[in-house]
């Protein structure tokens, strides 16, 4: 029997054949093809056989195989004549540009950025088989031909040409031995070691993270050459893990000498205009977390005649930051700031976001302020907004203020006795929202987030399930209140803005929930194509085994919010009229929402040239929209790398899990308490022989019927953490519950 070709090998060449975008079509076409495609792309424009065969010679082709795969490249269509001598792309031809990530495995995928002529639109993103790839690697700009499209809307594709390379530097953990001196990328989407031939003056100790620069070869390579350039320094700190995390995502993480110039340059005078409001006599409060240190936004909560006035008050950012500054374009760059446990990687520097657009307690600070008048049933009845000017009167923290409404301690509530009528307002307003906001519809998940506690040596010393208490709640509701008035106002004078948008549920996902949930003996309502029917479901779960999974699936069968132009309405808030408008210190887009609200108090709105310098409101709401997944990204991954650095000191320990799937080889773990996943291979479960029962998302023990399915609580043990590939591996704790 012949030996399986493996994947890295070459594949052998195969002459294109005819209806090449035909499902049938599964062999990859010769490299004498990829290269006449390829330079034709580059060509931009008709060019001589000739031309075509100096290019391929140079590249290693054989001239006498070219009029043969012209011929055939004519005769599909993918390119034509142009008059008797010249060749061109046909515009239908299936070449795609964009940007490839590549996965541990070898096999990738490209975002198509750019599509040749009249080339088809794909549903989802092309395929990369290894054989497809080439020297290609994670992050290089690619040029692409599809070959077929799958039953499941996949297409097929291979690499043509790499136009334009991604990094030659990388993060990595340092290996020596007696014969030689390896790094292994930390980003596991390079599927090649580098062998250090120049340690640059540098003296890294074995286990050591460290920036490396390395050489890349013509064709794909396992081992690459290169050379250290920075040593980062023990990979358990957690300073290590963030710059490894920054050299990852390729975050911008440092200031420019023109940035920090113009804010150095900044004034921090207070001129009141006749365009400002003077609010500094309103008793304006800010409520955040105990380590927050940028204050972006302060409330206040008066009682009336009919109801509520609420004042939010807002950092005025635009005040400062000026479009097409230098700082304007690298707050735009990052899109957002990006929160690490106990560290930051800040949108703006630090004399703004900590300084003068913090609204800090006692000092006088430029803000923009929605005033919202509500009957007492939190219905809105009169909105304004105003350029304004504020000095908050105390910094609250949730904590704190939750023992002054919650739980009414009499020591803090002495403490702060002059706030006790206006907290007990806002919470009267906050409760009406709140049931205004669910009577409608809006979803409320329930998912813990896990706080990391580090000690003074930058090291995580606990990791604890974060409390969402009432004074979290009526801060979030007041910001919803003020971001959907101000997203209203602009729909309402039809203005160009950019809105926070969250488009309705795949409805393939939805059905495979409802499926699912009936597996696990839930009786829910009749399917409504409404955010009310998901609410109802989450209220059914609640306090059930179920809550913590179905909170989990619910959440991945919705679609991503995010920024746009084209205002399509917030599904999982049921609101029709959504932005983001209270956070411009670590959000653009609230920067952005600013400029355009402070356009329409203008009186009249003045009209201007289009700034051709900034990019259209379509295509920043998708660029910071990709930002924002970035950040996202980030987080996630900084948080997995502490959690693994975290349990490595807690091998032996037991933990109270929930068993979140299983599949025919593992069942797979939370431990809420913690916020951390894992699994326990099958070939554990040594007191019976189990199978895998899909249907009911269980596994079922043939001899003594015993069964793990999702949802059901266990006690683990931890036997093992695997560092590389970031898993937690676990067993059933003695004497656990089966």
């Amino acid at each position: 029997m012949p030996k399986k070709r493996k994947s890295s090998e070459k594949p052998k060449s195969a002459s294109p054949k005819p209806n090449w975008n035909e499902r049938s079509d599964r062999q990859q076409p010769s490299k004498l093809v990829n290269l006449l495609l390829g330079y034709l792309y580059s060509a931009k424009e008709a060019v001589s056989h000739a031309e075509i065969e100096n290019y391929i010679v140079k590249e290693g082709g054989k001239a006498k195989d070219l009029p043969k795969t012209i011929d055939s490249l004519l005769h599909d269509g993918l390119i034509t004549k142009s008059g008797k001598r010249l060749f061109k792309l046909s515009r239908n031809a299936p070449l795609y540009e964009g940007h490839l990530t590549q996965h541990p495995k070898g096999f990738g995928f490209v975002s198509p950025v750019q599509q040749h002529g009249k080339s088809a639109s794909f549903a989802r993103d092309p395929f990369i088989s290894p054989s497809a790839m080439g020297a290609a690697q994670h992050g290089d700009r690619v040029l692409i031909r599809v070959l077929r499209t799958r039953k499941d809307l996949r297409p097929e594709a291979i690499v043509l040409q790499i136009t334009a390379p991604g990094k030659d530097k990388i993060a990595g953990i340092f290996k020596k031995n007696q014969h030689s001196a390896m790094v292994f990328p930390d980003d596991s989407r390079f599927p090649f070691t580098i062998r250090i031939d120049d340690y640059n003056g540098l003296e890294p100790i074995d286990g050591d993270a460290v920036i490396v620069q390395f050489t890349r070869e013509l064709q794909a390579a396992r081992i690459l050459s290169g050379k250290i350039l920075e040593v980062l320094g023990r990979s358990d700190k957690i300073d290590t893990q963030m710059r490894l995390v920054i050299e990852k995502f390729e975050l911008p993480h440092s200031f420019s000498d023109e940035v920090q110039e113009e804010t150095k340059n900044l004034s921090s005078g207070i001129d009141l205009d006749e365009n400002r409001e003077d609010l500094r006599q309103t008793d304006h409060v800010t409520i955040d977390g105990e380590t927050a240190k940028d204050f972006d936004d302060a409330i206040c909560v008066k009682k009336t005649r009919q109801g509520f006035q609420l004042y939010v008050s807002i950092a005025d950012v635009s005040h400062f930051v000026v479009p097409g500054s230098a700082i304007d374009k690298e707050a735009y760059a990052r899109g957002t700031s990006i929160y690490f446990p106990g560290r930051v990687i800040p949108m703006l520097p630090e004399r703004l976001s900590n300084n003068l657009c913090s609204l800090v307690p006692d000092k006088d600070r430029l803000t923009v302020s929605a005033i919202l008048d509500f009957d007492r049933a939190g219905t809105l009845q009169s909105k304004r907004f105003t350029r304004s000017v504020i000095c908050s009167k105390q910094r609250f923290t949730y904590t704190i203020v939750q023992q002054i409404l919650i739980a009414k301690d009499p020591d803090v509530r002495k403490l702060y006795k002059p706030f006790l009528t206006q907290l007990k307002w806002a919470q009267e307003l906050a409760e009406a929202l709140q049931k205004k906001r669910r009577q409608r519809g809006s979803i409320d998940f329930n998912l813990p987030e896990p706080e990391f506690t580090l000690n003074d040596a930058g090291e995580v010393s606990a990791i604890t399930r974060t409390e969402r208490n009432f004074a979290n709640q009526l801060i979030e509701e007041f910001m919803l209140a003020a971001n959907e008035a101000v997203a209203e106002l602009a729909t309402a004078r039809m203005f160009p803005a950019i809105y926070r948008v969250h488009e309705r549920p795949n409805p393939v996902k939805t059905e495979e929930f409802i499926t699912f949930s009936k597996t696990l003996g839930l009786h829910l309502p009749p399917y409504e194509d409404s955010s009310a029917w998901f609410a109802k479901v989450l209220d059914i779960c609640k306090d059930s085994k179920y809550e913590y999974i179905i909170n989990n699936l619910l959440l991945r069968s919705m679609q991503q919010a995010q920024y746009a132009a084209e205002n399509v309405g917030h599904f999982g808030l049921a609101s029709s009229d959504y932005t983001h408008f209270t956070s411009p210190i670590r959000r653009y887009p609230d920067l952005i929402v600013h400029r355009t609200l402070l356009r329409l108090l203008e009186k009249p709105i003045r009209k201007k040239q289009p700034d051709t310098s900034h990019p259209s409101l379509k295509e920043a709401g998708e660029f910071l929209s990709a930002r924002e997944r970035t950040a996202i990204m980030a987080e996630r991954d900084i948080h997995e790398r502490l959690k693994i650095n975290y349990m490595q000191n807690r091998l032996g320990d037991s933990f109270a899990a929930i068993i979140s799937g299983v599949n025919d080889s593992a069942l797979f773990l939370e431990i809420p308490d913690h916020c951390i996943s894992g699994s326990i291979a099958i070939d554990r479960l040594t007191d019976d022989h189990y199978i895998l029962d899909a249907k009911n998302h269980r596994l079922f023990g043939e001899i003594t019927a015993k069964t793990y399915r999702i949802g059901d609580s266990i006690q683990v043990t931890l036997t093992d953490v695997d560092h590389p590939r970031r898993r937690l591996n676990f067993k059933l704790a003695t004497g656990s519950p089966t």
